[in-house]
């Protein structure tokens, strides 16, 4: 039973109202260190046969952070957890985004979602899967491992464990700096947990405010957040 831990990356100053995609040098802000620190002493006591991360600094960043006094241990990097190519629509605001016709596909119908000048969802899914079997292969049954990527990697990965559609993938959060269990057995895998970010339990009560402005979910609407959002901040 291989277990892969999915970690997403701490924030940065563009998580949340902006589409950062593949801009680069989108490092972590302040509080996206913090964050990164603290999933790294939450992990502390957990022996990892390995971290994986996708090439983009703020998730390099934040498995550095994990991987900081694990003697011998080393990030390796994997582009197949990179975040989907969003041609276009990289570095605009979600909100702009949200007045485009290829806005309802996404969050309707995210299968046959392609990004203008970018990548289709259905191949972000197809390459983060086809990874995570590999390096379940690769590092065996045994085996306890992380993976640094990011939002709409990791719900496509867990979409697949729980064997939904990828139309469905919307329906799955995956914060800043949350961690994420799949257990991978001969017969099917199990989630074993899901966006655990260890706080305490006040982000479940919805905000007052009829909406949010900051890129996280739109508790008065149905519109998940393209690329991940910015959490309960």
């Amino acid at each position: 039973m291989t277990t892969l831990l999915l970690a997403r990356h701490g924030l940065t100053d563009l998580t949340g109202p902006v589409l950062a995609g593949w801009t680069p040098g989108v490092r972590l802000s302040e509080k996206g260190r913090r964050q990164a620190e603290a999933l790294a002493a939450r992990l502390a006591s957990l022996e990892l046969d390995a971290i994986v991360s996708s090439p983009l600094e703020r998730c390099v960043q934040t498995a550095e952070a994990i991987a900081a006094g694990r003697e011998g241990m080393r990030v390796e990097v994997d582009e197949r957890f990179a975040e989907c190519r969003y041609g276009e629509w990289t570095g605009r605001p979600l909100k702009e985004l949200a007045e485009d016709p290829l806005w309802p596909v996404v969050q309707a119908h995210p299968s046959a979602a392609v990004f203008p000048g970018g990548e289709a969802l259905a191949a972000v899914q197809r390459r983060a899967v086809d990874a995570v079997r590999e390096w379940n292969e690769r590092l065996g049954p045994k085996a306890v491992y992380l993976v640094c990527s990011h939002g709409d990697v990791i719900k496509a990965i867990v979409a697949d464990a729980l064997g939904l559609h990828l139309d469905q993938f919307q329906r799955i959060t995956a914060d800043p700096a949350s961690l994420t269990a799949v257990r991978y057995t001969p017969l099917r895998p199990f989630v074993l947990r899901l966006n655990d970010v260890g706080g305490d339990v006040a982000g479940l009560r919805p905000p007052e405010e009829p909406e949010r402005q900051d890129g996280g979910e739109n508790l008065a609407e149905s519109d998940a957040v393209v690329g991940g959002g910015a959490g309960t901040t």
